[in-house]
């Protein structure tokens, strides 16, 4: 017999609270939360959750992270509300970003011209990496 535990803060003391579209429904005493079966959701990895919020410090917007790290721009601004982020003002610099692969991203630091400026951070993202390069505005 499976064990049911509460979907929202895995309790264990459930009780049956009736039928509901014959399905059965459950009371968790604990946090007094409904259910009628265990959520089986997609749950996302917290590496990317991560790297979503860094990329958001880092000035980027929801929907370029989307392109980047493939989650939906929607989760990212429910991410930063959830953890309170805000991002901090950049008036002087503004955030580029390319994505490389191993080799090429070994090629690209090779030029003495790419590694002086405002500065740079280099983050893996899965198989490739990415360069984050600040770069003063034109005045």
């Amino acid at each position: 017999m499976d064990v049911i535990t509460c979907p929202k803060c895995s309790g264990n003391t459930i009780v049956k609270s009736g039928i509901i579209k014959d399905r059965q429904r459950y009371l968790c005493k604990s946090c007094t939360y409904y259910f009628t079966v265990n959520k089986v959701g997609k749950k996302i990895d917290d590496y990317y959750v991560t790297k979503a919020l860094q990329l958001y410090l880092e000035g980027l917007s929801y929907r370029e992270i989307e392109r980047i790290i493939g989650v939906s721009h929607v989760s990212i601004s429910n991410w930063v509300k959830e953890y309170k982020m805000k991002k901090p003002p950049h008036p002087n610099y503004h955030p580029s970003y390319k994505i490389f692969k191993h080799a090429e991203l070994v090629e690209y630091l090779k030029s003495k011209d790419h590694l002086s400026g405002a500065g740079m951070i280099i983050t893996e993202l899965g198989d490739k990496f990415m360069l984050i390069k600040w770069e003063r505005f034109k005045d």
